[in-house]
């Protein structure tokens, strides 16, 4: 008997809701997710099992059953073995997840995180009873539960759990609107491979799914990669793909910048069609003292302070050399700030792989409310583009909200239809749109400000911490090399008053 999506998404929630008192909202992802996918893989173990039965009755044998299922679930670890337990309940979900892990080495090897289950001051015994108990009101097999059905349920718990866990969630969790937009503008193809070097919980992975569905194509030929520094979060994004049906991934755990696992035949870095991203902003000691060596650093090494052009690098060179895009979501201040940054930008401007640069509305973000960008880059840009960057200031088009604003469908539709157009699509002022030639770029030092090219309500002080982190670095810059000037002197006999 199958159930609407949203009589589903009211059940989630309320198994949820069980955790709610004992646990902090900000830690619901750690304990739902896992005993969701454990509820799905053992009803539809039941389910396949059936068929089997059905198909096969006396003659059926364990290596004709194995044809049925998707995963090994051991009898031992199924939900109604373990959940009928009276007594160290918590520790008997944790035993039954490592099992089922090391029954199926290569798909769910990790996928059910470190959460501490037998932790009874963390997870209290009746929350956990709660929510078993929620889960089994729901039945999640193919016959009640369709994988988009279940994919969309999934999007709606996550979109929850940001609401709920506040600046946390920008950890794992990039609104809607901007993957929409994302997505929509890199264009991701049936039988491409798309990569998302900070993946969270797989939202702009699963984006490129939707799109290639809607547009009518096989989202199953899509192939989809992806590296995260967090286990949870991590697990959570490769149930995510399990969930919307797409078995040909690969999610990685690591830090992408010092240790990026995603590589070809040959030890190079693996290259892709689509490259997509909204990593942390201005990552503070995020490698730098490594990157001198690495061929990633193609337009030189980042400031330690701030990892910014560091993800960007890899992006671009993990992408194809002939069809590849690249798309990230940055900070402002990677538009005009100077030092090293400002050399790694008129780099990157003259390799003329630079297409757009794309102003999003304030306060969008769950982890900043400063406004944000997006940075388009194509290994091959049309005609047009060839020696220019498109500049698309979208501001002005949001939904006040009360704590967080957000883009509507038809906000996200105008700034798309003026990247694609390369103008204002409703002529009235709402969205600048300009086509920049290289040689005014060139003419203002390469910054990219949008104050420079359009008429905008941005300007230089919107990246306010960004400013106060530049002050802070050359004060400390300025006092040590001070205190090293003063020994030197000291050294060489000659006095310094106190002046």
């Amino acid at each position: 008997m199958t159930i609407t999506l949203q009589d589903l998404e009211q059940r989630l929630w309320a198994a949820a809701n069980a955790l709610r008192g004992p646990v902090d909202p900000a830690d619901f992802k750690t304990y739902v997710f896992p005993m969701l996918f454990w509820k799905w893989i053992s009803d539809t173990w039941e389910y396949e099992h059936a068929q089997a039965v059905e198909d096969y009755g006396d003659d059926l044998t364990d290596e004709i059953e194995a044809d049925y299922h998707q995963f090994d679930l051991p009898g031992e670890a199924s939900w109604k073995s373990v959940t009928n337990k009276t007594t160290n309940i918590g520790h008997q979900i944790a035993v039954a997840f490592r099992k089922i892990e090391q029954a199926n080495p290569k798909t769910l090897g990790g996928i059910f995180g470190d959460a501490a289950w037998a932790n009874k001051d963390r997870l209290p015994e009746a929350a956990l009873r709660g929510l078993i108990t929620a889960f089994n009101a729901i039945t999640l097999n193919p016959a009640t539960v369709s994988h988009d059905m279940l994919g969309q349920a999934y999007e709606y718990l996550l979109r929850n759990f940001a609401d709920e866990s506040g600046k946390k969630a920008g950890e794992f969790f990039t609104p809607r609107s901007v993957v929409h937009l994302l997505a929509g503008i890199l264009n991701p193809q049936p039988g491409e491979e798309v990569y998302d070097p900070a993946c969270g919980s797989g939202g702009m992975l699963v984006e490129t799914i939707n799109l290639v569905k809607s547009a009518g194509g096989d989202a199953r030929t899509l192939r989809l990669y992806g590296q995260e520094i967090n286990l949870t979060t991590s697990a959570i994004a490769r149930m995510n793909l399990f969930f919307h049906d797409i078995e040909d991934s690969k999610i990685v755990r690591g830090d992408v910048l010092r240790e990026p696992k995603l590589h070809d035949e040959n030890g190079a870095l693996r290259q892709f069609d689509v490259v997509i991203a909204n990593p942390p902003f201005s990552l503070k000691d995020w490698g730098a003292d490594k990157w001198a060596a690495d061929p990633r650093a193609f337009c030189g090494v980042p400031p330690a302070t701030k990892g910014d052009y560091a993800f960007i690098q890899h992006m671009i060179t993990s992408m194809r050399p002939d069809t590849g895009r690249v798309g990230v979501v940055m900070p402002h201040g990677v538009l005009f700030r100077g030092g090293a940054e400002a050399k790694i930008r008129q780099c990157l401007v003259e390799k003329d792989q630079l297409e757009a640069v794309i102003g999003l509305p304030p306060n969008l973000f769950y982890s900043t409310t400063i406004p944000a960008c997006l940075l388009i880059f194509r290994a091959d840009k049309s005609e047009e583009r060839k020696n220019h960057v498109l500049f698309v200031d979208a501001a002005a088009r949001f939904v006040k909200g009360t704590n967080q604003n957000t883009m509507s469908t038809a906000d996200v539709e105008a700034v798309f239809a003026a990247y694609r157009k390369g103008q204002d699509p409703d002529g009235e002022g709402g969205i600048e749109v300009r086509l920049v030639p290289f040689d005014e770029i060139k003419s203002n030092a390469f910054v990219l400000s949008f104050g420079r090219y359009v008429k905008s309500a941005y300007d230089d002080a919107s990246d306010l911490p960004s400013a106060i982190s530049d002050y802070q670095a050359a004060r400390a810059a300025r006092i040590a090399a001070e205190k090293r000037m003063f020994e030197v002197l000291s050294a060489a006999g000659i006095e310094v008053g106190d002046e």
